[in-house]
């Protein structure tokens, strides 16, 4: 009969199908990509740049596809490594310790050279008339004036300011209008308080000297008026499963990689360059503790 040949060609057909897809699946897995995120913290072009590059030399480095994924806020990139989406994130010490109590098992990783002992500078519009400040005790003369923060999950630019303001006495109750601003970023808040929509204002050290140094800064109108004492800060944090979906050892060697890197590859030179450093050096979580503390304390983290 003529179905018979048919069937039978079908039946041929269907077990070199499913052959097919079983012998496939090891590639797939292994052609999984390794997805990075990053805090939106500064401009997005500047954010594209860098991560483009970092992408591109991972993917080479660690034999996997690399793909970088922008965020639109600091909640964001805390929500994408909880949910997975993100396989390794550049946090601020804050979002890092949120991410890390969401996601129990995600390793601290490494940190820049700068990290360890970070700083936040306070900004003030010269017509302002505020004095540049000298004790913490004066930081009171920032009470009645328009003050903006950066985003309101930055360690940088949010948490540790306000918490040395709070040890003069200064509540975000006590700026002009009874609250401060939020600008979203670090170049946002310099921009605001260098054009006199707010009066003063926090933001990263390392920030304020990288605008200091492309001439961005008119020092006519805004000047440093206090620096907070160092805390750690920012560094890379991934997720627990890594060896388990690329391979045995894989952690250790993103560890490897990032830490290795040197000022003689020229990509490499160039990545640091736009971190704002030299190197990444290895870091862990004990370092984070007190950005934890003071975390709960102010009640951004429950």
């Amino acid at each position: 009969m003529p179905t018979m040949p048919i069937r039978k060609n079908l039946f041929v057909s269907s077990v070199f199908l499913v052959g097919n897809i079983f012998l496939s699946t090891p590639k797939v897995i292994a052609e999984q990509t390794f997805s990075i995120g990053a805090i939106p913290d500064q401009n997005p072009e500047r954010l594209n740049r860098l991560y483009k590059l970092l992408s591109e030399e991972l993917s080479e480095k660690l034999e996997v596809k690399v793909r970088y994924v922008p965020v639109i806020n600091y909640t964001a990139a805390v929500t994408a490594f909880r949910t997975g989406n993100l396989d390794l994130v550049w946090f601020g010490g804050l979002t890092g310790v949120q991410a890390r109590l969401q996601k129990p098992g995600a390793k601290v990783i490494a940190q820049r050279d700068i990290d360890s002992k970070f700083t936040s500078v306070l900004i003030a519009n010269k017509s302002s008339g505020i004095p540049t400040i000298k004790n913490i005790k004066d930081l009171k003369l920032l009470k009645g004036k328009r003050f903006t923060f950066g985003s309101e999950s930055s360690t940088s630019g949010r948490l540790m300011p306000q918490y040395y303001l709070e040890k003069a006495n200064v509540t975000i109750n006590s700026f002009k209008g009874k609250r401060p601003g939020f600008s979203g970023s670090h170049d946002a808040t310099l921009a605001l308080v260098q054009s006199g929509s707010y009066e003063a204002g926090a933001l990263n050290e390392q920030v304020w000297k990288a605008n200091l140094s492309r001439k961005r800064v008119d020092l006519s109108k805004v000047k440093v008026i206090w620096r907070t004492p160092p805390y750690a800060n920012y560094h890379w944090l991934a997720q627990s499963n890594l060896d388990k979906r690329f391979g045995k050892g894989f952690t250790s060697k993103l560890k490897t990689v990032l830490v290795g890197f040197s000022s003689k590859s020229p990509r490499q030179k160039e990545i640091m360059k736009l971190f704002g450093a030299k190197k990444f050096v290895p870091a862990n979580a004990n370092q984070y503790v007190e950005i934890e503390l003071i975390g709960r304390k102010l009640g951004k983290i429950k």
